[in-house]
């Protein structure tokens, strides 16, 4: 059995073309049988599954926070039906056994497709590569989420070795030395209100000791949510050399600065909040395709570790249940970019990059999502499937609501306007 949607908007090749598209047996097909049953999507966008190449799903180790089950339902939500899952857990996915635990939970209770990261470090430590050879095969690259590489020769024999298994190496960049423990960006905010800073060197910096290890080494390198003028500028350089590198920045980049901070931990994050010009120079690098996609950096915390204001509060926001309708509102529909240059980056490139599957064609995995575009609405982390609430997008008008998710066909998510699973 299958159905066929039809008459929506759909996103296919890189194009938005008015079609009917039908699924079955989990797959999408090239033409629905006669008697599927038809849903009307002609008021609708039916597009390819988002792709968060960076989320914090906290299981194992930290189910207080967020669990597999609450954060690939909110993923759902969002429109998401692939993530890949960072690997700051307790045990931390440093060998096989360890990253069964996280595997098990994944099977049990995951809505979306779930991909985890297996460590660079064992437990994340710096001192010692992980098993890589022997994860390699499950696992989606190698990072050290929430920590930078401090020791350059561990850098270099991690992507001589991640190479050698046809890996890539994903780092978190961050040096150090340089944080003097700073906890929001180190300019005009921090100045005026009398905290301490982090300086952009702490990222660029690393970044460019890593650019000159992957020209050595010929390692696939990707950097994760970049956020200053300096890292856009050695990246684009870095390209036009012909190195084999991508990088991703977050919504909260793009769409806000430290003019926008708050005396509230949903502000805090890190990287920080940056300066305008830093937010400029992001928005010229999506433009001019230097950053190559957008993920969330999905973080959630729990209440009381996000209620001591910038100084206290662990750093991290959620985001997946408003990346989209965030960027739809806020860059699509002023013209800063097309709705098809943000699929190309919410979608191809991250699959592109990183191996994970088709869009909308015969044969591949019937993963999309349908989204009506005319429906404005207004973020509340009450409404969130996450167990993560803070945001700080909370009040912030937006356009476009999610009726459905579907993965492999079958309904992840869904606001009730269509009943599919009668019909598989």
């Amino acid at each position: 059995m299958g159905y066929t949607m039809l008459g929506g908007t759909v996103y296919r090749d890189g194009m938005l073309l008015q079609e009917d598209v039908s699924i079955s047996g989990g797959v999408f097909a090239s033409r629905g049988d006669g008697n599927f049953p038809r849903f009307d999507c002609s008021s609708y966008f039916l597009l390819p599954g988002f792709v968060d190449v960076h989320v914090h799903l906290r299981e194992p180790g930290f189910l207080y926070k967020e669990s597999i089950a609450t954060g690939t339902a909110a993923a759902a939500h969002g429109g998401y039906t692939t993530v890949c899952t960072m690997p700051n857990l307790s045990p931390a996915p440093d060998c096989l056994e360890h990253l069964r635990v996280q595997t098990d939970a994944i099977e049990k209770d995951a809505r979306v497709r779930v991909v985890p990261y297996g460590t660079i470090t064992r437990d994340e430590g710096g001192r010692e590569l992980s098993d890589m050879e022997a994860l390699a095969p499950y696992v989606v690259a190698f990072s050290d989420d929430g920590r930078g590489v401090q020791d350059g020769d561990m850098m270099r024999r991690a992507m001589e070795k991640a190479r050698s298994l046809g890996k890539l190496i994903v780092a978190h960049c961050e040096d150090n030395r340089l944080l003097r423990g700073g906890y929001i960006h180190d300019g005009a905010y921090a100045a005026a209100h009398g905290h301490r800073g982090i300086c952009s060197e702490s990222e660029w910096g690393q970044i460019a000791r890593d650019l000159e290890l992957v020209a050595k080494t010929g390692c696939g390198y990707h950097i994760c949510h970049v956020s200053t003028k300096e890292s856009v500028a050695l990246i684009r350089k870095a390209k036009a050399a012909g190195l084999d590198v991508t990088c991703e920045t977050a919504p909260h980049y793009l769409l806000m600065d430290e003019t926008m901070l708050q005396e509230d931990g949903r502000f805090k994050m890190n990287p920080p909040l940056r300066a305008p010009e830093d937010r400029e120079a992001l928005i010229e690098g999506v433009q001019d395709g230097t950053i190559d996609m957008i993920a969330t950096d999905h973080a959630p915390h729990s209440a009381q570790e996000k209620s001591r204001g910038l100084a206290g509060s662990a750093m991290g926001i959620v985001g997946l249940e408003t990346a989209f309708p965030l960027l739809y509102t806020y860059l699509v529909r002023p013209g800063i970019l097309t709705l098809e240059k943000l699929m190309e980056l919410m979608h191809d490139a991250p699959c592109r990059r990183f191996g994970l599957g088709g869009g909308i064609a015969p044969g591949q995995a019937a993963d999309f999502t349908v989204y009506d575009l005319s429906s404005e609405w207004t973020v509340d982390p009450g409404n969130f499937l996450s167990k993560g609430r803070s945001t700080p997008f909370a009040g912030w008008r937006v356009q476009g609501a999610c009726r459905l998710t579907a993965v492999g066909g079958r309904t992840a998510w869904s606001d009730g306007t269509w009943d599919m699973e009668g019909h598989l």
